[in-house]
């Protein structure tokens, strides 16, 4: 592994645990070149997953890109960064077990807001106003209404 600081190519590991969810490996790294200390993460990967855009182009599928919107959609919500690892990993892993290599932007969107519904209320919404392009305040209130029937 590559120190990210220094760009040395042989880090060691000092100690190796399994992730709050055991849905990965942590590993403490450091580096003899420049004794920096860092922390990787190695997780199975069943398939390749290509996300399928809205225009017909193919791309692979980047789990740091959904983790990036969603912790968007939770900036300075009451939510652990460990409850949205394991949301994240929880929807990868549904991702993967579809059985189908191919996902639409359509589909992803779809499975972050449901899991954004359970998670918090707040972030679903922005989330939301994003993903279904909110132009107006009345969206807005549409949505939160049909929310507030929903958990009514």
């Amino acid at each position: 592994m590559r120190c990210p600081f220094c760009g040395y190519d042989d880090t060691q590991v000092k100690d190796s645990r399994p992730s709050e969810d055991n849905a990965a490996i942590r590993r403490r790294r450091f580096c003899p070149q420049c004794d920096a200390r860092f922390t990787t993460f190695e997780r199975v990967q069943l398939r390749e997953l290509m996300v399928l855009k809205s225009d017909g182009t193919r791309k692979p599928f980047d789990r740091d890109k959904l983790a990036h919107s969603m912790r968007i959609a939770l900036r300075k919500r009451p939510v652990d960064d460990d409850k949205l690892e394991q949301t994240i990993n929880g929807l990868v892993q549904q991702m993967e077990r579809m059985g189908e290599g191919d996902i639409s932007t359509k589909q992803i969107g779809e499975m972050v807001m449901e899991s954004l519904r359970k998670l918090d209320h707040v972030a679903y919404v922005r989330y939301a106003s994003v993903y279904r392009d909110f132009r107006s305040p009345g969206d807005f209130n549409e949505f939160v209404e049909t929310l507030k029937k929903e958990t009514a």
